[in-house]
C-alpha cells in the first residue's frame, strides 16, 4: 500500500498531473478500441 500512498502524495503535490494521467488513459483506451475495430473488419481475398 505504500505505492498508493506515494502516488496520492505525488498527485497532491502536482495537481496538473491528474489531468495528464487522465488524458493518457483516455487516449490509450481509445487507441485500443480503434485498433481492435480496424483489424476485425478486414477479410482476406
Amino acid at each position: 500500500m505504500s505505492n498508493a500512498n506515494e502516488m496520492k502524495e505525488y498527485l497532491s503535490e502536482h495537481p496538473k498531473m491528474v489531468g495528464v494521467l487522465f488524458t493518457l488513459i483516455l487516449l490509450a483506451s481509445q487507441a485500443g478500441t480503434a485498433l481492435a475495430a480496424n483489424g476485425s473488419g478486414l477479410n482476406g481475398p
